[in-house]
């Protein structure tokens, strides 16, 4: 199966190809000027100069040669020591560079010095102050709570919802606390609109079912109570009952209002106080606990956060999407505009940042060196050849070049000394 090369690893092999062309054609004309000078210094003794000059050119061009092919192979492929050096030392050169990572880059220091060098908090301000920016993250923070929300089981989440409910209602002492209610009600005759209300309520009640009760009531009369009689007196009865829940609707100062209201305040202090309305409420609350109505609560709570989670994210502008990105938007324009709430930020992330290079340091050189340590011994070569290669052939050249300067000093000296 044929090797798929990237576009970039293509423009790599051939600019690879072109030095090594240039570096090897230049050893090419050193040699060919050697053998020409080495046939024509018979005739001619100035040659010796080009002589030595090629001669060193290509000692210095086949030795760094023999050094730049090392790293990668064998030269001519022949099993010398200490060649083909990045194949062989792929797992000793993982380590060392994860261990260089971890102590150049990984270290709260420079990850602080950069942080500060790129003007993160000033740059995420601008960003996130700007309303269209705001708006896309507020869709993908919306996005985001709807995948949490569809990753938990609902099963789970009702059996916390169900036993948060039942602990937050089983702390709360019932009596004490409709006692407290009612006295926060009645203080500063908070309760008298309420009051009002339900009296010309059950006057009302009265006028409409004056009926129904006037045949309940009469039921209760005495047999030998002649009919017109009944009828007189329940009508009465009727009449006088709606007439005095109106009075005491209308005046607070009415005699049975005014003691209905002493004994309501009374009974707030009782269920604050009395040992036996607090048991009473206890009881009464551990019955309400045992309803099924509690765990259908807690499910169909769950139930429909998700379904209006789900519909309002879906939506642009949904309440809670715009929510979330005035939110994001007023938090931009404070880190922008505040700078001690940004240098308070950029010390979070200091923080934040340290406290994960701490924790995971190790699993972060662990990444480098394990994914150099599963690759291919001769891919990584090849990889790295291509990356190093066209500069590592420039060494061929100067190798050449400086070889040959070398020669022509070398022999320039040793006929000065002769």
């Amino acid at each position: 199966m044929s090797q798929i090369v990237s576009p970039t690893e293509q423009q790599r092999a051939g600019l690879l190809a072109l030095a090594k062309r240039r570096a090897t054609g230049l050893l090419v004309v050193v040699t060919a000027v050697f053998v020409v000078s080495t046939i024509l210094m018979s005739r001619d003794h100035w040659l010796g100069w080009v002589q030595a000059t090629a001669i060193a050119s290509l000692v210095g061009g086949l030795a760094d040669w023999f050094a730049v092919t090392a790293l990668f192979r064998r030269p001519l492929g022949l099993p010398i020591p200490h060649t083909a050096i990045i194949a062989e030392r792929k797992d000793r050169f993982a380590e060392t560079l994860g261990a260089f990572v971890q102590e150049s880059f990984l270290t709260p220091t420079a990850v602080s010095e950069r942080l500060r060098a790129s003007r993160a908090v000033g740059r995420t301000a601008v960003w996130l102050a700007d309303p269209v920016h705001a708006a896309d993250l507020s869709g993908r923070v919306a996005d985001a709570l709807v995948s949490a929300a569809d990753l938990l089981h609902d099963e789970d989440v009702n059996e916390v919802l169900n036993a948060f409910v039942r602990e937050q209602v089983d702390r709360v002492a019932l009596a004490p606390l409709a006692g407290r209610t009612l006295s926060q009600l009645t203080r500063e005759g908070r309760h008298n609109p309420l009051f009002d209300a339900t009296l010309r309520s059950l006057s009302n009640h009265l006028e409409q079912h004056k009926a129904d009760l006037h045949q309940r009531i009469g039921v209760y009369s005495p047999w030998w109570l002649p009919g017109p009689v009944e009828d007189r007196m329940v009508e009465r009865l009727l009449v006088r009952g709606k007439e005095l829940l109106d009075e005491m609707a209308a005046h607070g100062e009415h005699p049975l209002r005014q003691q209905l209201e002493a004994r309501l305040v009374r009974f707030a202090d009782d269920l604050q106080t009395s040992p036996d309305l607090r048991h009473r409420g206890e009881d009464l609350k551990g019955e309400l606990l045992t309803q099924p109505q509690i765990r259908a609560f807690a499910s169909s709570v769950w139930a429909d956060t998700k379904d209006r989670l789900r519909a309002q994210a879906a939506q642009p502008g949904s309440a809670l999407r715009l929510r979330l990105a005035d939110t994001i938007v007023q938090t931009g324009i404070r880190l922008r505009d505040d700078p001690a709430l940004a240098s308070s930020a950029l010390r979070s992330l200091d923080t934040v940042a340290a406290t994960l290079l701490g924790r995971f340091s190790d699993e972060m050189v662990a990444l480098v060196s394990g994914t150099i340590g599963r690759w291919d011994a001769l891919e990584t070569s090849r990889r790295l050849e291509l990356l190093l290669g066209p500069d590592l052939q420039y060494i061929r050249i100067n190798g050449t070049v400086v070889g040959g300067l070398a020669g022509l000093a070398l022999h320039a000296i040793s006929l000065a000394v002769g």
